[in-house]
């Protein structure tokens, strides 16, 4: 195999689309939010990208076996997916180019190598504009979650600053992956980014921090999505916190124990 390999699946209608990626992360955040598009929206693949940088294993559906690989899903932002369809499989009309998998390279090289493979495709549907999603750790759990932005221009974040809250310096670290370099390797390509990161305790899988990013998008992009796939996976979530914070707190003291207390 070589370094990358991309097998189209299909070639449907699209006019300077907006890329959005969202893969694995903090809270697995950006990969929840890219993956509930796909499952509210009217998509079609694309295609998959393979590559020697990613971990050598295949995923299992169904006794199925797949390479590891990134998959875009051209994605109609008028269609809603009705409960009772699949991926359509036809050309669509496409709003979104979504970016999403299971993996990220395995190094440093891997990830700049990656991200050139993907701004190439990119290129090729004429996107001029991309959104990557991911989460930003806080260190706690938190109760309401803010969403954090960086942006590759001054222009684009005063666009995006009555949406987004910009803060000085943060994240602290940068952004790290594929979420990071779309927006460095983009600019040299010219192409307008931003990250758009949810708060998230770093801890666990976190759909509601998820559903915030997607509300910041919704807002952006003038669309409209449903949550109630995600708020089914947050309540399953919240019985976790639930459980983690009584860890943490220990058991209530007894009648027993208060009388030594003083």
């Amino acid at each position: 195999m070589d370094e990358f390999d991309i097998e189209t699946v299909a070639q449907p209608d699209m006019n300077s689309p907006v890329l959005i990626e969202g893969l694995p992360g903090v809270g697995h955040v950006g990969k929840l939010a890219a993956e509930h598009l796909l499952e509210e929206f009217n998509n079609t693949l694309i295609s998959r990208l393979y590559s020697e940088h990613f971990p050598p294993q295949v995923t299992i559906e169904d006794g199925r076996t797949q390479l590891a690989c990134l998959e875009f899903h051209a994605v109609d932002l008028s269609t809603p997916l009705q409960e009772d369809e699949q991926e359509s499989g036809e050309a669509i009309d496409a709003d979104l180019l979504v970016l999403t998998g299971d993996h990220q390279a395995q190094d440093s090289t891997g990830h700049y190598r990656l991200t050139d493979s993907i701004l190439d495709i990119a290129a090729e549907y004429d996107v001029e504009r991309a959104f990557t999603l991911g989460g930003v750790p806080t260190g706690e759990l938190i109760e309401e979650y803010s969403v954090i932005g960086a942006a590759s221009s001054a222009e684009l974040i005063e666009e995006l600053s009555d949406t987004v809250e910009f803060r000085e310096d943060e994240p602290a670290g940068g952004i790290v992956g594929v979420s990071g370099l779309l927006l460095g390797m983009g600019e040299r390509r010219g192409l307008d980014a931003a990250c758009l990161m949810g708060e998230t305790s770093g801890y666990l899988v976190d759909p509601k921090s998820a559903q915030a990013v997607l509300e910041v998008l919704e807002t952006i992009l003038d669309f409209e999505v449903g949550y109630e796939s995600l708020e089914e996976r947050a309540e399953e979530m919240e019985e976790v916190v639930t459980k983690i914070r009584e860890m943490e707190q220990g058991p209530a003291p007894t009648d027993d124990d208060l009388r030594y207390i003083g």
